[in-house]
């Protein structure tokens, strides 16, 4: 077997494609009207569902945790850790919700946190210190 991406349940196609689109900047390759939309970033392919047509195919229901969840997260990397905090304030100021801010880790990873528009975690993060002074 091989990975071919990694499925997210979506409530509500429209906001959740804008979202990755306009503010984290993935690739839609699907028109945003169907059931299943497919986006990639940097090669990964993303595949949303919207939740109810997925459980009308399934002939099942399934449980949804509201608000911020942990059921995952996405990891995205940036150049230098002054690209984590500039990413940081450019993706809260375009919806994002903020829910940890950017700090350096024990381990040397410059890292934060944020939330899209139905509660997943993404994680913006670097290893590169680069210019440390516009930390």
């Amino acid at each position: 077997m091989r990975l071919d991406g990694f499925g997210i349940f979506v409530k509500d196609m429209g906001v959740m494609i804008r979202f990755y689109r306009d503010v984290l900047g993935f690739e839609i390759t699907e028109d945003e009207n169907t059931s299943n939309v497919f986006l990639e970033k940097d090669g990964t392919l993303f595949l949303f569902y919207r939740r109810s047509d997925f459980e009308t195919m399934t002939s099942r229901t399934y449980n949804y945790a509201p608000g911020i969840n942990g059921h995952y997260e996405i990891a995205l990397s940036v150049e230098n850790y002054a690209e984590v905090d500039r990413t940081f304030r450019e993706v809260t100021d375009q919806g994002a919700v903020p829910v940890m801010a950017p700090v350096t880790e024990p381990w040397g990873q410059r890292t934060c946190y944020v939330a899209d528009p139905e509660g997943n975690l993404i994680e913006i993060g670097s290893f590169n210190k680069g210019d440390t002074d516009a930390v």
